[in-house]
């Protein structure tokens, strides 16, 4: 049975991975700041994402980091906590799986521009887009962690139906056959654990959509 942590567990797409887990029979730790285990995680732990240390997350083969932040005084946590992960996960054999932003996938094979460069991008979200792209530039370079970035499509939604599928793509923005781009956060968090599960991107960004 895999062993699983999630971290800043008590968001909603880690609510989804957690149960996604839990019903394929893994077992999972929750780490968060409430005070009790309002999830469905076998094991709860009230701990501050920056307060984990080494023998928090010993024993586990994965950890999913589902840290969000959004008002300005608190996207540089995107990369301070990133970076405070792969400091306490260095040199082990944990894979470390993040919750990553579609603002920063490709628009084309050149890899010159990036989804939050369109115009259409709403203003609103690009400080956000922003931070995880800085977040993730700086993961990229971190060799001894197994890290895997996950985006989702363009249009993530809360509330969308669990279809069961997705379709797994790289570090490019793609659409369906409609021009649509969008995945719900159930079937997110299938292709969450199934990385975790199966998956071999080690050191890369993935992304995943209907």
């Amino acid at each position: 049975m895999k062993k699983i942590a999630v971290v800043a567990a008590d968001g909603r797409v880690a609510r989804k991975a957690i149960k996604e887990a839990v019903d394929r029979g893994f077992d999972v730790t929750a780490f968060g700041r409430r005070d009790e285990n309002t999830g469905d995680a076998q094991t709860y732990v009230k701990k501050d994402i920056m307060d984990l240390a080494k023998e928090d997350l010993e024993g586990f083969d994965a950890v999913i980091d589902a840290f969000g932040a959004w008002t300005p005084e608190t996207l540089p946590q995107h990369s301070t906590t990133l970076e405070h992960l792969c400091h306490v996960l260095a040199g082990t054999d944990v894979r470390l799986v993040v919750v990553g932003g579609a603002g920063s996938l490709y628009l084309d094979g050149t890899h010159t521009a990036q989804v939050q460069d369109l115009d259409s991008f709403p203003e609103g979200f690009k400080p956000l887009a922003h931070a995880m792209g800085v977040a993730l530039d700086e993961l990229r370079s971190v060799k001894d962690v197994r890290w895997t970035y996950v985006s989702p499509a363009g249009d993530f939604q809360a509330d969308g139906p669990r279809t069961g599928s997705y379709v797994l793509a790289g570090e490019e923005y793609t659409a369906d056959e409609n021009g649509v781009s969008a995945i719900s956060y159930a079937d997110y968090a299938i292709a969450l654990i199934d990385e975790i599960e199966s998956g071999p991107h080690i050191q890369e960004r993935i992304s995943a959509r209907w």
